[in-house]
């Protein structure tokens, strides 16, 4: 069969202050019609270069297509003008972008943008249009369509804003969907729906996908085909079976090797002990939080709605020293309890006690100064870090507010903590745009260390990381909490990191802690219908679990109805 889309010796220039890179180097993929192509290999491998350069929108301005072809359906897109080409984007390929925060227009409506790819490309009118927008959203499981069309990104989960992405980059129904870490920023549940409505776009309208992601399982789950880039080359291509079963690279075996065993994924790891004295207090003490938005109205005339209670009477306490897990579908408010507990977000009711003092009650001044032993790391990097500054000097700036150190001293604390997150001292004088998505994540995971907090709310720390990043940064931080007492809020959507790192586990749907057990107990025997869904809903890194897909389907359909109530089984 005669490929869509084919990329012979591809080879991808960038002119930057400390000379010539080359990113992508002599790559050569096909795709047939209707088939999905996956494509898995480390942050900084040249997995989103080689994708971006099929439609020309490399990222940096010094970046260039120095040598190679790229044709589509016949097209030779590399000497294309650029005026056919935007006709071609958005409609005959469609890409979804591996940030959505930084691809979505902050000025701009939900419906402004989702709308427009198919005024543009399909021709249709204001309110068919809108019509249509509307199908996509509730095709992709976002609740109350209406309101998020008249939303801005910001006022958007990670997840709602990913969802959003997808929706826009399969509006138009593309030949070709560039597809790059499109699941990410979700939860299992949704990225199953989400896999079964890409599977459904392949299966219905013949639509190839070139799929770009580090998570193995879902490799495993929707690919025929796989290739493996290492260092800016392909080093291995293979029918997906062929490929777990019989890996030919060294990379390739070594990815494998950090997939989690059928003992892990099924036995949690043993509970540490305390670093707490014998009945000293928790670390964090939180009761009856609730954190209520006002809903703004559409018109004068209209009475104001309700407010949105994104956290609902969450209870719970965290040992010193070690994890608790907050876990649930995108929206379900794991990230604005985890932003209560340091105020970044302001609680309607409820307590705080860190430490034993109450942080509700804390002036402005005073807060700052809790914060230096109360740290975060934030879902979305890019977001999170100036794009002026290098990142010496954002790593740096909690140690000139919070500390006397000498700025030499502050320049050899930034360097220790980059080479503890696997970056190199050079890095520090590299600009946030500069960095892959994976190596942003490891930076966010060193400006939250730089003080060496005592609390540390970790929200989806390693979600943007392949695996072998994703686990050397897992043990950095078990290493981190052995040694130095840490205590962890892990929020997470990906169930076998939570697995990895957690002692106990808070289950949260629609703002409610539905499930609340020690990880071993929660996962032996789940309780609550939802948490049996979450569990259902995590890929299988092993292409023969394709053949039970309708059955976990129907378990994650049947727990996502069931309604969330203030019950709190195990807790």
């Amino acid at each position: 069969m005669k490929p869509l889309l084919e990329i012979k010796d591809l080879r991808v220039e960038i002119d930057t202050n400390r000379g010539l890179v080359t990113p992508v180097r002599d790559v050569s993929l096909s795709i047939a019609p209707g088939e999905m192509l996956g494509l898995v290999g480390e942050s900084g491998s040249g997995k989103s270069m080689t994708a971006m350069s099929v439609l020309r929108m490399l990222p940096a301005q010094s970046a260039r297509i120095a040598a190679g072809s790229i044709t589509l359906d016949g097209h030779d897109l590399v000497t294309m003008p650029e005026r056919t080409l935007r006709g071609i984007r958005g409609g005959t390929v469609g890409t979804i972008f591996q940030e959505p925060m930084t691809a979505l227009n902050p000025v701009l409506s939900i419906g402004d943008q989702l709308t427009e790819p198919v005024r543009k490309h399909l021709g249709l009118n204001r309110r068919a249009a809108h019509a249509r927008g509307l199908e996509m959203l509730d095709m992709v499981g976002i609740r109350d369509p209406r309101r998020v069309m008249a939303d801005h990104p910001f006022q958007l989960s990670g997840g709602m804003r990913q969802r959003v992405m997808i929706a826009m980059a399969m509006s138009c129904e593309p030949k070709l969907l560039i597809a790059d870490e499109p699941t990410t920023a979700l939860d299992v549940t949704t990225q199953m729906q989400i896999l079964d409505l890409m599977l459904g776009l392949q299966q219905e309208h013949g639509t190839a996908i070139l799929l770009i992601t580090h998570d193995l399982g879902v490799i495993a789950q929707t690919c025929q085909r796989v290739a493996v880039m290492y260092g800016g080359q392909i080093v291995e291509t293979a029918e997906v079976e062929d490929l777990f079963e019989r890996p030919q690279h060294d990379y390739t075996k070594r990815l494998l090797s950090f997939l989690p065993s059928a003992a892990v994924a099924t036995a949690p790891r043993e509970r540490p002990a305390s670093v707490a004295p014998a009945g000293s207090p928790p670390l964090l003490e939180v009761s009856n939080l609730s954190v209520h938005f006002e809903s703004r109205r559409r018109s004068l005339f209209e009475r104001a709605p309700e407010p949105v209670k994104a956290v609902q009477d969450v209870s719970f306490n965290v040992e010193r020293g070690t994890t608790l897990a907050i876990v649930g579908e995108s929206g379900s408010g794991k990230s604005t309890t985890g932003r209560a507990l340091l105020r970044l977000v302001e609680p309607t009711s409820g307590s705080v006690r860190f430490d034993g003092r109450d942080v509700l009650a804390q002036t402005p001044e005073q807060m700052r100064a809790l914060r230096s032993d109360m740290q975060i790391i934030f879902q979305d990097t890019y977001a999170s870090l100036d794009p002026r500054w290098q990142i010496g000097r954002s790593l740096g700036e909690p140690l000139v507010t919070h500390t006397a150190l000498s700025k030499g001293d502050r320049a050899n604390r930034v360097t220790e903590v980059l080479e503890l997150v696997g970056l190199e001292a050079g890095h520090a004088d590299r600009f946030p745009h500069e960095f892959s998505g994976g190596q942003r994540q490891r930076i966010g995971i060193a400006r939250a260390l730089m003080l060496n907090p005592s609390l540390v709310v970790c929200d989806e720390p390693v979600s943007a990381l392949d695996v072998s990043v994703q686990a050397q940064v897992l043990d950095l931080m078990k290493d981190l909490q052995q040694e130095l007492g840490l205590t962890y809020v892990f929020i997470s959507h990906d169930l076998s990191v939570v697995q990895e790192m957690a002692d106990d586990i808070i289950v949260m749907s629609r703002g409610v802690v539905v499930e609340h057990a020690p990880a071993a107990e929660l996962y032996a025997d789940p309780q609550h219908p939802y948490t049996r869904a979450l569990l259902a809903a995590v890929p299988q890194a092993d292409p023969s679990a394709r053949a039970d897909r309708a059955e976990r389907r129907k378990l994650v359909d049947a727990g996502l109805a069931v309604q969330p109530t203030a019950e709190v089984p195990g807790a």
